[in-house]
């Protein structure tokens, strides 16, 4: 069950280039799930260097899960794979073509990092600022109105009448 407080979705994969759009594409559907439509840019961007990370420098093994997790107005995006290097930011040349995600994650979040996971894995996360989505409407929502001083008592709700053939 998801709760308003804390929203939870994890995705398992290969980080193969073609994974790497479906992933996006359930990024971008998780978000406007959400009521987070604003965040979608952002965090597709962010997931898609994430991704293209473990396919560029993991061993191997391409497998890795993607976690995102809405808790107080954070949502955080994480991505653990097996390869325990840890990545490290460089400053790419004007005509590299590869060598900036990490610093496009930093500055698209509002923070990010990476760490060791397990004996033999590391996980590589960002943080985007997100409001908590509006309650949905209630379909029988009643609006009491108070009487101005002075004034009688008059009822809040008037029953619908139905005309019943009989």
């Amino acid at each position: 069950m998801i709760s308003q407080q804390s929203r939870h979705c994890t995705v398992e994969l290969q980080a193969l280039p073609s994974r790497i759009g479906q992933v996006r594409r359930i990024v971008s559907a998780q978000l406007r799930y959400w009521h987070l439509d604003a965040l979608i840019d952002r965090a597709a961007l962010g997931v898609t260097e994430l991704l293209t990370n473990v396919h560029r420098h993991a061993g191997p093994d391409k497998t890795c899960t993607v976690e995102m997790r809405l808790l107080r107005g954070t949502l955080t995006i994480a991505v653990r794979d097996h390869d325990p290097i840890l990545p490290d930011v460089r400053a790419p040349q004007p005509l590299d073509t590869s060598g900036r995600g990490l610093a496009l994650i930093a500055a698209v979040s509002e923070s990010w990092g990476a760490s060791p996971h397990g004996h033999d894995g590391k996980v590589v996360w960002f943080t985007l600022p997100a409001t908590a989505p509006a309650p949905e409407p209630s379909a029988r929502r009643v609006r009491r109105a108070t009487p101005a001083r002075g004034e009688g008592h008059a009822p809040a709700h008037t029953p619908a009448r139905s005309a019943v053939a009989g």
